[in-house]
């Protein structure tokens, strides 16, 4: 049905000539098998604005039913200057703030992350190739983030509120959220300073999601049916190649054959939960902002990893926290980066865009080892290995820093080599998705590593003094 650059469009066509009220119902107006709206209300607000410019620019944009499928040079300029400029109001400030007041360092330092933050491939060529919106969401989660990061808690749980009323997805970040926030009331005292600081939150938060929701309050029918629109159980327990653990272990287990559907559920949900919980109380207990930034990596890889309904453009939600540790982790941020673009080929092999990841994925690559030193930080100490061999104890001490550097070179040559196979050779007839499969494979290998990997980080304590010293 076009793919998701039909589904933004029509969302404009259905939100610009039908009333609110029949956005997320099926009507004769209103097909929701045909790319029916299946995110909360924000996302149909900004559809609505965008419709209104499209209307005064071409009418025939936006028609109704008959401009389904409508796409040319003029409309996807269009498109994809609403992209720039939702990206410049909400994605690109936070970055630059969050770059210049919350990493450590030289100015050069800051700069050099700030454009390795912004030339992340996969959130370019998913929100401008495949056609999404993504950076608003985002977005507004990293003014969250760095509200927090600046002391700002009720500032920071609205931007974060109007995340989630973004784009459901934003669950992802959600616990983290929850647990820095309680953890910090707790420390400050829930008999006195602490417990007005919850009140003022819970209000915030209450407040937020009121506004948001308001034109479907009015009658709870509306309200349930688009909760049930935003959470549809019904499409499966994953979709597509994804690199998660349900379909890597697909390859060998039929699950969806041998578990009926509510059973996939519950054992996603269970997986899901226990993944997500050391993290997370590990920050209520020690509620800083480095364990904050740890727990937001944590939370979303576990929810790729282990939830129920996973898309490949989901590993987006675990990229941000990746970028966030470029100026801390640098070698191991760039890594990931790079792994969740290439988890995505597939899908960007089915929009045409091989020439865009190619040259975005070398670029980005070459230019954040060189502007960050990547190869230069990461000694045993930098890379946050002594928990390793704490845990390892009764093996030989190894050369941990020169292992991860050589894991990293194959790494870079395995994804290498599989994106050339995948675009050169054609599959034998009776494994026609063998190249897919090998990719999220590879991709989900790389993901666990590294939700192991900051687990290990998150529970072995916060950076040592010296090691800050020597990257200042």
């Amino acid at each position: 049905m076009f793919g998701d650059y039909e589904a933004q469009r029509h969302w404009q066509e259905v939100t610009y000539n039908l009333p609110l009220q029949e956005w997320y119902f099926n009507t004769t107006d209103n097909d929701l098998n045909y790319w029916g709206l299946d995110y909360p209300p924000l996302t149909a607000y900004h559809s609505w604005i965008c419709a209104y410019i499209a209307k005064i620019i071409n009418p025939d944009w936006v028609e109704l039913h008959k401009s389904r499928g409508y796409e040319s040079p003029t409309h996807k300029l269009f498109m994809r200057t609403t992209v720039l400029v939702a990206d410049l109001l909400v994605y690109i400030p936070a970055v630059v703030l969050y770059c210049l007041y919350l990493t450590d360092g030289s100015s050069k330092k800051k700069v050099s992350t700030l454009l390795c933050f912004l030339l992340y491939p996969g959130l370019i060529l998913i929100d401008y190739g495949h056609f999404q919106y993504n950076g608003v969401s985002l977005g507004f989660a990293l003014w969250g983030i760095l509200a927090l990061g600046l002391g700002w808690d009720v500032s920071g749980s609205m931007a974060f509120s109007l995340a989630l009323n973004y784009k459901q997805m934003e669950l992802y970040h959600a616990l983290p959220f929850f647990c820095y926030l309680l953890g910090k009331c707790i420390k400050v005292g829930l008999m006195g300073r602490g417990l007005f600081l919850l009140v003022r939150i819970a209000a915030t938060v209450l407040a937020t999601f009121a506004l948001c929701w308001l034109p479907f309050l009015s009658d709870p029918s509306q309200a349930l049916q688009v909760v049930r629109r935003i959470f549809p159980v019904a499409r499966g327990l994953f979709e597509d190649k994804v690199a998660n653990t349900w379909c890597s272990l697909n390859t060998l287990i039929k699950i969806r054959s041998i578990l009926s559907g509510d059973s996939q559920l519950y054992l996603s949900l269970a997986c899901t939960l226990l993944a997500v919980l050391p993290s997370s109380f590990r920050l209520l207990t020690k509620p800083t902002f480095w364990h904050f930034k740890l727990a937001l990596a944590n939370s979303s890889l576990a929810f790729f990893l282990f939830s129920y309904q996973v898309h490949e453009k989901s590993i987006l939600l675990a990229a941000l926290p990746a970028c966030l540790l470029l100026n801390d982790l640098p070698l191991v941020a760039i890594w990931f980066l790079q792994a969740s673009t290439f988890s995505m080929l597939p899908l960007f092999l089915k929009d045409g865009l091989l020439v865009p990841y190619a040259v975005t994925s070398l670029a980005f690559l070459f230019l954040s080892i060189y502007l960050l030193s990547a190869l230069d930080h990461c000694s045993e100490d930098e890379l946050r290995l002594g928990a390793y061999n704490k845990l390892f104890f009764c093996l030989p001490r190894m050369d941990l820093a020169r292992i991860v550097r050589w894991k990293f070179y194959i790494s870079v040559a395995v994804m290498a080599g599989l994106s050339i196979v995948s675009v050169a050779l054609v599959p034998p007839p009776h494994l026609p998705d063998l190249f897919p499969v090998m990719l999220s494979m590879a991709a989900f290998l790389h993901f666990f590593g590294t939700f192991v990997y900051f687990h290990v980080v998150q529970f072995s304590g916060p950076p040592s003094r010296k090691s800050q010293k020597k990257n200042n």
